[in-house]
């Protein structure tokens, strides 16, 4: 039986080591892969520093949030550097490790903008939302404060032209509150989502400022254009939403249609046309079976 069971082990051994996750591998050297665990510390690390107080360590004295914040600043540099570096390996034959350097600290030096332009979603949500008695309500018990806060890191990081990284950021909050916003997305300042579960944001949206979305609102493509081999193509696929649009819940807006400024699209409407500017866009009534 014992060698049966070694026989079984051993030759599943060797067919999982022929293919896999190592043959995806940088110069076949698995120890380049970057880490999970690493890219959720340096998530946990930008909230304490974006939002002092809320997450992380509590500061008791505001003379040491100087220190605080450049302490994990710090941390956050070790962090992303050696994640960076290692991304980069997975996709480019000849990486250094002060090009990696470099990207993460002009990455640090955008976290200042980061947070300005996060404190405009949190206003925006507090002011669209009766529910919220306060800004601190909305910091650290919405979703939508969440997802924002890992999209505008993760979408930093795609503008300076780091891999995958981006990727796993989006798709840490979405695991956590239901919300995907690709890390490609272009989206203004005040933007706020209310509830949010179901929220999906594609690659190519572009969103203009002041806009508001509710749960269940899909901003996606129509159809993809096909490649010689069958592959799609990353083109301009998804909505443009000009500024001051709300989109009420479980609506799909999808394909490169424009939905004009200070518009208003209802409840379970299904849209793949461009809207004017100040249009007010619902559902049909329901028509009543008399028969029934």
């Amino acid at each position: 039986m014992y060698k049966e069971i070694a026989a079984v082990l051993e030759n599943s051994v060797n067919e999982l080591t022929k293919e896999g996750p190592v043959s995806l591998c940088s110069h076949n050297n698995p120890t380049k892969l970057p880490s999970l665990e690493k890219i959720k510390d340096c998530i946990t690390l930008l909230q304490s520093v974006i939002f002092p107080g809320y997450f992380g360590q509590q500061i008791d004295n505001v003379s040491t949030l100087h220190f605080h914040i450049g302490v994990k600043l710090e941390k956050v540099y070790t962090l992303l550097q050696e994640q960076i570096y290692r991304t980069l390996l997975l996709y480019e034959k000849e990486v250094t490790e002060e090009h990696a350097s470099d990207i993460t600290l002009r990455f640090i030096e955008s976290v200042s903008e980061i947070r300005r332009v996060l404190m405009t979603d949190v206003e925006a949500v507090y002011l669209n939302d009766p529910a919220a008695k306060s800004k601190r309500d909305v910091i650290f018990c919405y979703p939508a404060i969440l997802a924002l806060t890992h999209y505008r890191i993760a979408h930093r990081l795609l503008t300076l032209g780091v891999p995958l990284i981006p990727r796993i950021i989006s798709e840490l909050a979405h695991s956590a509150t239901g919300i995907d916003i690709h890390p490609g997305a272009m989206i203004g300042e005040s933007f706020s989502i209310d509830h949010g579960t179901g929220v999906v944001i594609g690659e190519t949206c572009i969103i203009g400022r002041n806009v508001r979305l509710y749960q269940g609102v899909t901003l996606g493509a129509k159809c993809f254009t096909l490649d010689e081999r069958g592959y799609p193509v990353d083109t301009p696929r998804h909505p443009i939403l000009e500024d001051n649009v709300t989109v009420y819940s479980n609506t799909s807006i999808l394909g490169r249609i424009t939905i004009g400024h200070d518009s208003i699209i209802g409840g379970n409407v299904w849209l793949t046309q461009d809207v004017a500017p100040y249009s007010k866009i619902v559902q049909h009534k329901a028509v009543r079976n008399q028969s029934v």
